[in-house]
């Protein structure tokens, strides 16, 4: 296996000090009007952001798009030899189109500019030259240029991607922000992701309710209690009136703990009140599960199961496992 020289590893380190030069250089050249009106003509947009690029400006297009998308904004992407070919079709009035081409010459793109003109979309370049046919053709070109790529040869797109996404991640974010999206509005758009769950998932699609649900009677006997216990497979049974208003919980160490204070000639008579935790902590249908989890394990002892009441009805028993297990 070869031995990678020292220096190679100081070159990584180089060169990504590079690309956040030109980041940095991208930044404190942009003209604020300009930057504005990009921002104006997003906003203000009641249709798509269409994203167009060829190569890997199309490469960097598509995920801008994607963060666009995943951020509030509707993006996609087109590429514009596809929109030659039927794929404009998806462009309509109203939309506005951001176009990345570092040298601007792109030829793709620029024989897609009379028909995205034609349908009333306003034109947006991420453009490495201001000077350029695109940045000319556009109503607002934003300058992404680079002094020279990474690559050693100056040649593989490297620093000119890098700061073109940067540049269109800067955009949706502010745009997100202008937006006004929250947390919760975000969370909508990933629902698998962890945040998503957080943010979503409610302790009403967790818990175990209905033919699931072990219930016993305040006056149920021990025996009664055990045989919940086992059949329900959840650890616990609630304690219940006729009318299903919670009286108590009764967990696995509630049941241990009861037997062992208990005298044996008092045993048959020992009921479900005797061994509940009355006035359980409970939770409710609603609540995210994410607080029921915190509410578990927030404390000095942790607490597996807790009661899901609904108008003091007790309609479910959600587990910490429970939860765990959905990858919160």
């Amino acid at each position: 296996m070869p031995v990678i020289p020292s220096s190679f590893t100081t070159e990584v380190v180089d060169l990504l000090l590079s690309e956040a030069q030109a980041i940095q250089a991208v930044a404190q050249r942009l003209d604020p009007p300009l930057v504005e009106r990009a921002l104006d003509l997003l906003l203000a947009c009641r249709g798509q952001v269409v994203l167009i690029g060829v190569g890997k400006s199309g490469m960097i297009a598509r995920k801008i798009a994607a963060t666009l998308t995943s951020t509030g904004t509707k993006g996609v992407f087109l590429h514009p030899s596809d929109a030659l070919h039927g794929d404009l079709g998806l462009v309509h009035s109203g939309d506005v189109a951001i176009l990345l081409s570092n040298s601007g010459e792109t030829e793709e793109v620029l024989a897609v500019l009379p028909y995205l003109k034609q349908r009333g979309v306003h034109l947006i370049a991420l453009v490495g030259n201001l000077r350029s046919t695109l940045a000319q053709k556009v109503d607002v070109a934003l300058d992404a240029g680079v002094d020279k790529e990474a690559c050693p040869l100056n040649l593989a797109p490297t620093t000119s991607t890098t700061v073109a996404l940067a540049l269109g991640d800067a955009l949706a974010m502010t745009l997100m922000r202008a937006k006004g999206l929250t947390p919760e509005d975000f969370a909508l758009n990933h629902p698998a992701g962890r945040l998503g769950k957080r943010l979503t998932l409610r302790v009403q699609d967790l818990m175990h309710r209905g033919k699931d649900l072990p219930l016993v009677l305040p006056e149920a006997t021990w025996l009664e209690v055990i045989q919940g216990i086992s059949q329900g497979g959840l650890g616990a049974v609630a304690v219940v009136d006729p009318s299903g208003v919670l009286w108590g919980l009764i967990t696995d160490g509630d049941l241990r703990r009861a037997l062992q204070k208990v005298a044996l000639p008092a045993l048959m008579d020992m009921t479900s009140t005797q061994i509940m935790t009355p006035r359980p902590i409970v939770t409710y249908p609603e609540t995210l599960a994410y607080e029921a989890l915190q509410l578990m394990e927030d404390r000095p002892s942790q607490i597996s199961v807790l009661p899901v009441v609904d108008a003091g009805i007790c309609v479910g028993l959600i587990r910490l496992h429970d939860i765990v297990r959905s990858g919160l």
